[in-house]
């Protein structure tokens, strides 16, 4: 198999599919011209400073700057899911469970991969920790952002109900418990989905990716699907960390429920 290099031309006949959407916005007023048109060269700034980064990181094989680029997925993380909450804690709490949860979920799993699956000597070595880390922060990402808003959201729906429970003695675990459940359930749903109609419905992008890069479309099945297994794993920590850490924060030692922690925040912010 030859892998093809896409050159600036190629690129830009692609981009003719995403000028046609612009018209059809165009087409029915939608007003989405300068969005899709900033998204689209943000877009290409970010993915081409982020390889230009990479380049760099991988000739280096430095440690230091393996790091330093984890810790930028980090703060990128924390200000991803804290800007997408409808409702916010007060403070930096959501973007600090935001950041936390997928991250030490993300490194937990990918530090497994590279060390006991693939292999690699040493553990941190940036052309296979970077990109998987990527991949598993990026999707349980997703989950984290679903099980804050569902919590967040049913907490104020459902007060009265929770005030019940604490008034008749419940814990404050014990009276949060279906609310939790609920979040729990949201942030696994986007996961198990892929999961479900992975090679099916759709085939995934890093199966696509290695494909057309030449690889032998077997083994790239078999990195798809330990890149699935992966993100699922993370997922279901990431999720469940941030939804203890919704709980505790919308509760007090004192077993009250705290909505006064939480500021809603208007949708064009």
């Amino acid at each position: 198999m030859t892998y093809v290099s896409l050159t600036p031309l190629d690129l830009a006949l692609a981009a003719i599919l995403l000028v046609v959407t612009a018209g059809l916005s165009l087409a029915f007023r939608l007003g989405l011209e300068r969005t899709i048109a900033v998204s689209a060269v943000r877009m290409c700034v970010q993915l081409a400073a982020v390889a230009l980064v990479l380049k760099l990181v991988f000739e280096s094989g430095s440690s230091l700057a393996t790091a330093a680029f984890a810790l930028m997925m980090l703060a990128a993380t924390a200000y991803e899911v804290g800007s997408r909450q409808e409702r916010r804690f007060q403070g930096a709490a959501s973007y600090l469970i935001g950041g936390a949860a997928p991250f030490v979920a993300g490194l937990i799993a990918s530090v497994f991969a590279v060390s006991a699956i693939i292999g690699s000597e040493p553990w941190w070595s940036p052309r296979f920790l970077l990109p998987i880390l990527g991949m598993v922060i990026g999707n349980a990402l997703a989950g984290v952002t679903l099980v804050l808003d569902t919590i967040t959201i049913a907490a104020s729906r459902d007060r009265a109900a929770i005030e019940a429970r604490l008034a008749l003695g419940a814990s404050r675990t014990d009276a949060m418990q279906d609310v939790l459940r609920r979040g729990l359930k949201a942030g696994m749903t986007p996961i198990l989905s892929a999961m479900a109609v992975a090679g099916l419905v759709s085939v995934p992008g890093m199966m696509t990716g290695q494909i057309l890069a030449g690889a032998d479309p077997v083994d790239a099945m078999t990195y798809q699907v330990m890149i699935l297994f992966l993100i699922a794993g993370a997922t279901g920590i990431a999720v469940v960390l941030a939804g203890l850490a919704a709980v505790m924060l919308l509760t007090d030692d004192r077993h009250r429920l705290r909505l006064d922690r939480l500021t809603t925040v208007s949708k064009t912010e």
